[in-house]
């Protein structure tokens, strides 16, 4: 779907600009490629620029209660210099890297209610204008892939995912926001956590994976949040038995110890937590070696329970209009 508007800002009879991405998702650390389609107005102009904002919708945490807002995390020019004519029809290829960590907005094709957008700027002789804007679909690179695989065989369940603002500390994190992706543990581990959430930070080197489990309080003791963290290399996915790696990590958590290298302590979401240092996980290797994560069959656990509907039912096109109406909002209170 491609939102079509016409440049008020810039003045009646202005120019009008779709911008159009290429089908299919794309992958974090990978190219987003597509066009932008101009459509000249009443008078010839001056096109200076044309930039490509991502945009994403993040959560922040106040002592007053949560809000939501919109966080542009890349930005790209990608054409300008030239007088488009009268009535004129001109086409603007582009191509532009995402950051290795662009939030994973859906898994096996189904939408997790992660909402990310493409913004268009046009600047027509010295004034801009935010024109159109597109839903942006990133699937996961193959170790986010085969985590969340492994989660599902073990009998992890998909509950709901977001992006919260703020870094955690000790991580190589670089976004302003990190994403969560909530499970309900496996049958294994439910005895002793309440709920598992999972944070993906990829680099070119692999993926730092982030473990937060809410853990049950006891006869004598209350309950509290603990944090592991591994990091995989890209390389290795093909070569581990993912669902050994995962549930050692599960088990853990369990007893409330750390990465190695690490401790496990006290967190606070989306902001870090005080103890250790991010440990260098080597997975474990399976001599048989597993057909690869996402050639299997469908993860019982997280993505049966992505296909019934995520954050109440949300589906893709519902998905695309509230980015559209979001977008409109913020239009209007800028």
């Amino acid at each position: 779907m491609v939102f079509k508007r016409l440049l008020g800002a810039i003045g009646v009879g202005a120019p009008s600009v779709d911008t159009v991405l290429d089908d299919g998702p794309v992958l974090p650390g990978g190219t987003l490629s597509g066009q932008v389609h101009l459509e000249g107005g009443r008078t010839d102009v001056e096109i200076d620029g044309i930039t490509l904002e991502l945009v994403a919708r993040v959560e922040a945490e106040h002592e007053e209660g949560e809000h939501e807002g919109f966080v542009v995390f890349a930005r790209t020019t990608v054409g300008g210099g030239f007088r488009l004519a009268e009535g004129e029809r001109r086409s603007v290829p582009f191509t532009l890297s995402l950051p290795w960590e662009t939030p994973v907005t859906e898994l096996y094709g189904q939408p997790l209610g992660i909402v990310l957008g493409v913004r268009t700027e046009l600047e027509v002789t010295g004034a801009k204008d935010r024109g159109d804007l597109d839903p942006l679909r990133v699937a996961p690179l193959p170790a986010q892939e085969a985590v969340l695989e492994a989660l599902g065989q073990l009998g992890a369940g998909f509950t709901s995912a977001d992006l919260e603002l703020g870094h955690i500390r000790g991580t190589g994190q670089r976004l302003p926001f990190h994403q969560e992706i909530e499970l309900s543990p496996p049958p294994a581990c439910a005895h002793a956590v309440n709920e598992i959430e999972v944070t993906f930070l990829a680099g070119p080197g692999g993926v730092e994976v982030v473990l937060e489990a809410d853990r049950r309080g006891g006869l004598f003791s209350d309950g509290h949040d603990v944090l592991t963290r591994f990091t995989v290399s890209h390389d290795s996915v093909p070569h581990t038995d993912w669902n050994a790696e995962v549930d050692g990590w599960l088990r853990q958590l369990v007893e409330h110890r750390g990465a190695p290298g690490g401790h496990g302590a006290p967190y606070t979401p989306g902001y870090g937590y005080d103890g250790g240092h991010p440990g260098h996980h080597q997975p474990h290797h399976d001599t048989h070696h597993r057909s690869g994560p996402g050639t299997g069959a469908v993860v019982a656990g997280v993505a049966a329970g992505v296909a019934v509907g995520v954050v109440g039912g949300m589906v893709a096109a519902e998905v695309v209009d509230e980015i559209g109406d979001a977008f409109e909002g913020e239009d209007e209170e800028g």
